[in-house]
């Protein structure tokens, strides 16, 4: 299994022997002092009361990328084998499940028959995803806790789609936030009150490039709420967009948003955890102000209508480890890839681990992880 390649150490990451340590927090504030046992785990010196506070405080939050899990539309060739969408996600559910927080980006809408609110000429090269309304009962069953709508394919049948998806959400107890008309919600787990919003550049979602509602949604949430979640479909699509520029990405004419930029605004704003998703290939990963940030999180599990060949097909679920004041101390990385036409598996050869380390080296050499 992957969990015998990735240990969860406390204050760092270890990834297949790469250790990814969390320079911004100062261990000395726990008194902790930490050995390295490079290859497996890292072994804390610490009291075994300290052990106990430290495992007390904290929540852990399993974040992964696009999930959508076959469509009907434009042939219900696109929908998986057996009708059976569990299947897609049965390899990773005992990650899912494990955490206290599971969240995931909802590439598409669920809705049975209906058309689309987008004209397309030639339907073997539309892309527009209808779920069907009983594969929402999977994502609860995998574990999910939070999901985005905030994407440019929420809208792919109309408002009819996003007002059904809603609903089915609301009535499996799956929180959901990104779009105007459902732009936040809240979820508490353990006592901690975890604010959740989502933005995308696209219509009918909460605006990604709008930085003033970036600021005022997350600093309401902030007042409510111990945690803070941000969610961002943001960055250019494709293997040729991999790097994180530090620049405004544009991408079919539209502006996909300064990736970089936006995770701090969010942050100063007050969020503890950005979530990106978007480019449909895995980018680096960062830290600011001892909080997370993942630039993008690729295609987790997708069916039928995605191109998953190379980087695409790459995917890491993130379990991360959180303080209840937001700071992140600790996690690993579970490497998943997904084989034409889809489904999550399991990487014994952990190749999305090499390219998030290659890309952090190239584009975030300063980063505190």
């Amino acid at each position: 299994m992957l969990s015998t390649y990735f240990r969860f150490v406390f204050f760092g990451v270890i990834v297949g022997g790469l250790v990814l340590s969390c320079s911004g927090y100062q261990q000395q504030q726990n008194g902790l002092e930490l050995e390295k046992e490079i290859g497996d785990t890292l072994v804390g010196q610490e009291s075994e009361k300290q052990q106990q506070v430290v495992r007390e405080d904290t929540l852990t939050v399993v974040a992964v990328g696009d999930m959508m899990l076959g469509t009907d539309f434009p042939s219900k060739n696109y929908l998986p084998p057996a009708d059976n969408p569990d299947a897609l996600l049965a390899p990773v559910v005992e990650y899912i499940r494990s955490a206290d927080v599971a969240f995931g980006n909802l590439e598409g809408a669920f809705l049975d028959g209906g058309n689309p609110a987008k004209s397309c000429k030639d339907l073997s090269h539309c892309y527009l995803f209808r779920m069907p309304t009983r594969y929402a009962g999977a994502l609860q069953r995998a574990g999910f806790d939070l999901l985005s709508l905030a994407n440019n394919h929420v809208g792919d049948f109309g408002s009819p789609a996003q007002r059904r998806t809603c609903i089915l959400l609301d009535s499996l107890g799956i929180r959901h936030a990104g779009l105007l008309t459902h732009p936040t919600d809240t979820l508490t787990v353990r006592g901690v009150k975890i604010g959740f919003c989502a933005f995308a550049p696209n219509s009918g979602t909460c605006a990604l490039n709008d930085y003033t509602l970036l600021r005022s949604t997350v600093q309401r949430l902030k007042s409510q709420c111990d945690i803070v979640i941000a969610s961002c479909h943001m960055g250019a699509e494709g293997a040729s967009h991999t790097h994180v520029t530090k620049k405004k990405e544009i991408f079919l004419g539209e502006n996909r948003g300064n990736v970089y930029e936006i995770a701090r605004v969010l942050i100063d704003a007050g969020a503890d955890l950005v979530l990106g998703h978007g480019p449909h290939v895995t980018r680096a990963i960062d830290m600011y102000k001892e909080r997370f940030i993942v630039y993008s999180m690729g295609n987790f599990c997708t069916y039928g209508r995605f191109s998953l060949s190379g980087g695409s097909g790459l995917a890491p679920l993130l379990e991360l480890k959180i303080l209840r004041d937001g700071r992140f101390v600790g996690g690993r990385v579970i490497a998943t890839h997904q084989i034409s036409p889809g489904g999550t598996l399991l990487d014994e050869k952990r190749s999305v681990v090499g390219e998030m380390r290659r890309l952090m080296a190239h584009d975030l050499p300063e980063t505190p992880l």
